[in-house]
């Protein structure tokens, strides 16, 4: 029988930010900061590795101009580079998968800390899977998308090799794109199915249809959302929870600082690295 779902599976933390917990917690009135790690995700299909998401764009956090034109203004939120390399090369290196082994990309929204690193597939005809509504929204009026996160320079290249989306998508066999929009226009999750070979079963990624463990099980809207109101991202939530529930896959918060290394963990201990 020939392999339908996902063999391996590897979360990688390709960064953190401190935040104010109300970034990610709509009406959190603790003050409590959160250390939260910034998600990537790596699977291996019967195609080869895909990437969900790709993190920071490291030059303009290390530049003090960059860093001053693109996040200068948000004081709250304190993003954190790993270590001294390129946070996504490292951890790939890491993982054991060199970058040209990744043959497709799916970013689930375009911000800065989800889509800084698109760059790397700039004009390697790798598939770099969105919701066609993101991208409309990211390429629209300055300075609108930029004043919610999201910078242009990492995405607006017409190298990129964009495959949109208008709803729920399989990207490869066994990871599945579900449209989750609130947070931002065109938000998308992923689901990833386990062949059975390996165990089977599967996870859902919410991203930032759900930052914390909080978002779901107490459905607190996000935060952060554009064009809708708090309450209109719980649908997001509230469909998640239920593919979730009907499949008997864990969901998956994609900040939460607990979480994201637990799983982590099991992950690895689960799949360990070839060798």
């Amino acid at each position: 029988m020939a392999q339908r779902g996902a063999r391996r599976v590897v979360l990688l933390t390709l960064g953190w930010a401190d935040l104010p917990a109300t970034v990610s917690l709509y009406g959190d009135t603790s003050g409590r900061r959160l250390r939260e790690p910034v998600p990537g995700v790596l699977v291996q299909s019967s195609e080869g590795w895909v990437l969900l998401d790709t993190g920071y764009n490291p030059a303009l956090l290390r530049d003090p101009p960059l860093y001053r034109r693109f996040h200068g203004r948000d004081h709250g939120v304190v993003p954190l580079l790993p270590g001294p390399g390129d946070p996504l090369e490292t951890s790939l290196a890491e993982a054991g998968v060199s970058m040209d082994e990744v043959v497709a990309v799916g970013i689930s929204h375009l911000h800065y800390d989800h889509a800084g690193g698109i760059r790397h597939f700039a004009g390697l005809g790798v598939p770099v899977h969105l919701q066609r509504r993101e991208l409309e929204y990211g390429l629209s009026e300055h300075p609108g998308p930029e004043r919610n996160g999201m910078f242009r320079v990492d995405y607006d290249d017409v190298e990129v090799n964009w495959s949109l989306a208008d709803g729920d998508r399989e990207v490869v066999p066994g990871v599945t794109a579900i449209s989750t929009p609130g947070h931002t226009p065109g938000h998308q999750s992923f689901l990833v199915e386990l062949d059975d070979e390996v165990g089977g079963g599967g996870l859902v990624f919410a991203f930032d249809a759900a930052d914390l463990t909080e978002n779901i099980e107490d459905e607190v809207p996000v935060g952060g959302f554009i064009d809708c109101t708090p309450e209109d991202t719980l649908e997001s939530i509230r469909r998640l929870k239920a593919l979730a529930a009907e499949k008997h896959y864990r969901l998956v918060p994609g900040h939460d600082p607990v979480a994201w290394p637990t799983l982590s963990q099991e992950l690895a201990e689960r799949f360990p690295a070839p060798g």
